[in-house]
């Protein structure tokens, strides 16, 4: 097998971290929240191991759907689940207080909804994700197509920068507007006040529903951060 290179390997060690926390609440009643993106594929691929010790998962995307299935295990829609234990997802920026920014891979609207379904929500990331304050990954916000100019100058007026991510749409079928130079200082409060933005869909703040504990990778070990 070949050998994963350094940064993959601390994305497996923070999610194989996280399997190991959530593990003892395992049982087949219980389904699984999983996110989207290289670190989520990660713990898709720890939790294929114990697949026999739980019962369903709910995938954020389309991806991770697939991806899911490809591994035997059984995905529900999130309407048929009765409740979801834990939600597991990686980010882009993680905050010292555990606030986020999600959404580079597009599944923002959807994470967001599997994070507020959850019971448990467990942030999985390298140290490279982990900053003093969030905001140099452009934020991205996902729009109702017929809003995106309405948007852009109202995101512009909270001292942002839009760009439209060319070439993409969500698996809702809207455009991510990407939005740099934005200063967070409030990132519950700047949440809100995007998503209150006629035409926003959400945005890729996780900060009123953060969650409840960061797991983080390094050179060093594994570091919780709660």
């Amino acid at each position: 097998m070949a050998q994963l290179p350094p940064r993959e390997r601390l994305k497996r060690d923070c999610a194989r971290a996280a399997l190991e926390r959530i593990r003892p609440a395992l049982d087949r009643q219980t389904t699984v929240g999983v996110g989207t993106g290289s670190t989520a594929n990660h713990f898709i691929d720890a939790l294929a191991e114990v697949k026999s010790s739980f019962g369903a998962t709910v995938a954020s995307s389309e991806d991770t759907a697939a991806r899911l299935r490809g591994h035997g295990i059984r995905v529900l829609d999130l309407g048929d689940a009765e409740r979801v234990a834990v939600y597991v997802d990686g980010a882009d920026e993680v905050a010292p207080d555990r606030s986020l920014i999600k959404g580079g891979g597009g599944a923002l609207t959807r994470e967001k909804i599997v994070a507020a379904k959850a019971e448990r929500f467990l942030c999985i990331v390298d140290d490279s994700k982990m900053v003093a304050r969030l905001g140099a990954f452009p934020l991205p916000v996902e729009v109702v197509p017929m809003a995106s100019r309405l948007v852009a100058e109202r995101l512009a007026g909270l001292g942002g920068t839009p760009r439209r991510r060319e070439g993409f749409v969500t698996d809702n079928g809207n455009p991510i507007l990407d939005i740099h130079d934005l200063v967070i200082d409030d990132a519950a409060g700047l949440e809100a006040t995007i998503n209150d933005i006629p035409g926003v869909v959400t945005n890729g703040i996780f900060a009123i529903r953060r969650p409840e504990a960061v797991i983080v990778a390094s050179p060093n070990g594994i570091e919780i951060v709660a």
